[in-house]
């Protein structure tokens, strides 16, 4: 299938390695499991290839963007839909009284709540989805460096095209669109990105260990937070939660930040795999815990273990780290448990022409 994802601005995002990541799904695989769903990318792919997808994630934006993009097959924003997103007048709602002044500026924030309130009035949960997801591209796009960590003074002062100018030689004019600017920008983008794979996929919003084991499906992707690296995720998005929500909220449990915990909740986390034949795990060499403690972790539970490495550079807000980071691509088969896939067809997995480590 041709479809293609739409820009989404997610740290983390695994869009250019997507296509890679489900190269090593066994071919005779016909469903995955998306854990930790974040941007949708893996997902996404996989719905291209005609898997039935099942996706998870803690954020309610995230579980937005998926029900938008994955679970959605057909419907999508027509001309009406945009006349009853925007109409009315600015409201002084959830964003103004608690985010003027603290992410944008008082009007926007009045923008922001007028679209809320309109994007009740959509005719199905699927246009909801669509639109929270295109109001949050906005959202993104306006907000520096894509992400709600930063203070107030800074944001004004990256917003001013002549300091941004001035100091980094470019004006960064698309902070100061509109939000329905940005909207009908995006518009095509993430309406063309709607298509129906012929599955019955599936979006959750639910903490990680509520579900596992509960989810029946041939593989289960993960892509927890990396400790040690930016993964503060209620930090970057938790702003759009609340947005969606219209009340102030409590950073998630169990959120992999901690590195003192983190070791805790990967063990946590695989002693929950049991019930899936095939594991297959993301993570990267800058990240905590290391990739051999991951490897002992992983032995207690499963003892075919591939560990695939695969160079790759992050591009954060548009610019690339000069550093050279390593993915690494754990694939699991749990020997332990009975499966309906048939083994000898399952072995066909070939992997590409990458650094592979193995025991």
């Amino acid at each position: 299938m041709k479809n293609k994802p739409p820009k989404i601005n997610f740290i983390g995002n695994k869009e250019k390695l997507a296509s890679w990541i489900c190269d090593l799904f066994p071919i005779a695989a016909e469903s995955v499991f998306d854990a930790f769903a974040g941007s949708s990318s893996v997902g996404y792919e996989a719905k291209k290839r005609g898997m039935r997808v099942i996706s998870n994630d803690i954020l309610k934006i995230n579980a937005q963007l998926a029900t938008a993009l994955i679970e959605n097959k057909r419907e999508t924003l027509e001309e009406s839909d945009l006349t009853i997103l925007f109409a009315g007048k600015p409201v002084k709602g959830f964003m103004y009284k608690n985010y003027a002044n603290v992410y944008f500026f008082p009007n926007e924030c009045m923008e922001l709540d007028r679209y809320r309130k309109n994007v009740e009035k959509l005719g199905s949960t699927y246009k909801k989805a669509l639109a929270l997801s295109l109001l949050r591209r906005a959202m993104i796009r306006k907000m520096p460096y894509s992400r709600f960590t930063i203070d107030w003074n800074t944001i004004k002062k990256l917003r001013d095209e002549v300091h941004s100018y001035k100091t980094y030689g470019r004006k960064r004019a698309y902070h100061n669109l509109s939000f329905r600017e940005h909207v009908l920008a995006n518009l095509t983008a993430y309406n063309q990105a709607v298509f129906d794979n012929g599955k019955d996929n599936r979006v959750y919003n639910r903490d990680i260990f509520d579900l596992l084991g509960t989810v029946q499906a041939d593989v289960i992707y993960l892509d927890p937070p990396y400790s040690g690296t930016m993964n503060n995720y209620f930090g970057f998005y938790g702003a759009l939660d609340e947005y969606i929500e219209s009340k102030k909220l409590k950073p998630f449990k169990n959120n992999f930040v901690n590195r003192k915990s983190a070791l805790e909740l990967f063990d946590r986390l695989f002693a929950n795999l049991t019930s899936y034949k095939y594991w297959v795990m993301s993570y990267n060499n800058s990240s905590f815990p290391s990739k051999e403690e991951l490897y002992t972790l992983l032995s207690k539970y499963a003892s075919s273990i591939e560990i695939i490495e695969k160079p790759h550079r992050y591009k954060v807000t548009g610019k690339e780290n000069k550093d050279r980071n390593t993915e690494y691509l754990f694939v699991v088969k749990n020997l332990k448990k009975t499966h309906v896939l048939d083994d000898i067809r399952d072995m066909q997995v070939v992997p590409p022409q990458e650094m592979s480590y193995q025991e």
